[in-house]
């Protein structure tokens, strides 16, 4: 045997036996669990081992038995000691405190404010006499690990008749499904709305490029020039946009890019059948729009039938150019230099010109089956 005779020799019960052992062979245990649990069950199968042998066998230093033969001789665990620190600057009733204000309203605290800050809490902690000082990262601290984000909000809306709900969306959604068979056998379905108030705002300087380790500049400082109204329609099956420009946002202004862009684009295609799917908004005068499209089509002699799909009100979220007006924001809108009204008329033609050269229809996921699902409806 090599070296001096260990000082602690080991002794183990059957139960302590088995569970080094299912350490050891647990996939799931952690490293340094292992290797104590090797030291210690090589100790009690070879006692005359000395501790250079089981560091050898264990592939550690000698010391490190030493050490765990010691700790188990006193303590019998292998689990590692408390370790030291700085004492606790708060008791646990102010974290408590500090969680139960950011699961509660401001104003029901008193305080004017729509949503908690890692600093307001401090703040309000401070004012009820919790604690003399406190620092806003540290209720951050807090707030991270019970995951709670009370400056982070998002908007919901509830469904107050399913039935009625499902009535006039299923038929929608069901043409999302067929859009392109269905333009195949000569219907087309065009989602129309209004992106309203587009502002033309000159800025003092123009936007400067962006340069390595910069980006784009541009100045905080313009003048209005007015706004105009986009009245665009997103044609389903091909993911094409076709919009016309508005001072303003009345029925009448509706029915000329109905007649100038929408109808003659129908034509164009050759459908037998249009279909449109709009929303209740004034600007589409739900009381008027069909018989409207009637008489035009009588008067006109088109060889064209055209069905209207309202969506059901409150659920724009349903009409697919609604996604095309957020690309439309991102691209082109934002940010905003437009020297007049005309030079961003042009640019949305423009921009819509160009993102028709490479259209793709919407990769629409949200079908009637998730629709019944989620309102508990068959």
């Amino acid at each position: 045997m090599r070296g001096p005779r260990p000082k602690y020799l080991i002794e183990l019960t059957t139960e302590e036996e088995q569970e080094l052992r299912r350490l050891v062979n647990s996939r799931k245990s952690s490293q340094g669990k292992v290797l104590r649990a090797r030291i210690l069950l090589a100790a009690y199968d070879h006692p005359e081992w000395s501790n250079q042998q089981i560091a050898q066998e264990a592939g550690c230093t000698d010391r490190t038995v030493r050490k765990w033969r010691r700790r188990w001789a006193k303590r019998r665990s292998i689990e590692d000691l408390p370790r030291p620190g700085a004492p606790r600057r708060f008791p646990p009733e102010v974290r408590a405190q500090a969680t139960a204000l950011a699961c509660s309203s401001p104003r029901e605290e008193g305080v004017p404010l729509a949503r908690w800050s890692s600093a307001e809490i401090a703040r309000r902690l401070i004012a009820l006499g919790l604690v003399v000082q406190i620092a806003a990262s540290t209720v951050g601290r807090w707030l991270a690990a019970e995951k709670l984000k009370p400056w982070r909000y998002h908007t919901w809306q509830h469904i107050l008749d399913p039935q009625a709900f499902l009535e006039r969306a299923r038929p929608i959604l069901r043409l999302y499904e067929r859009a392109r068979e269905l333009l195949r056998k000569g219907v087309w379905i065009v989602c129309l709305d209004e992106k309203t108030s587009i502002q033309a705002r000159k800025r003092e300087q123009p936007p400067k490029p962006a340069v390595p380790g910069q980006p784009v500049h541009i100045s905080s400082r313009y003048e209005r020039q007015g706004a105009l109204h986009l009245f665009a329609g997103l044609s389903v099956a091909d993911g094409k946009v076709y919009g016309q420009c508005h001072l303003r946002k009345r029925f009448v202004d509706f029915q000329t890019f109905l007649l100038e862009i929408i109808i003659p684009e129908a034509l164009r295609r050759g459908v037998h059948t249009l279909a449109l799917v709009l929303d209740n908004g004034t600007t589409h005068a739900p009381k008027q729009l069909e018989r409207w499209l009637r008489e035009q089509i009588e008067t006109h002699g088109w060889p064209l039938t055209i069905q209207v799909y309202w969506l059901p009100k409150n659920a724009s979220w349903l009409d697919q150019i609604e996604i095309w007006f957020s690309i439309l924001q991102r691209k082109l809108l934002q940010p905003n230099h437009f020297e007049s009204l005309e030079v961003l008329k042009q640019a949305i033609l423009a921009f819509i010109a160009y993102y028709n050269q490479a259209a793709k229809p919407i990769q629409w996921s949200y079908t009637v089956e998730k629709l019944e699902e989620k309102l508990g409806v068959n």
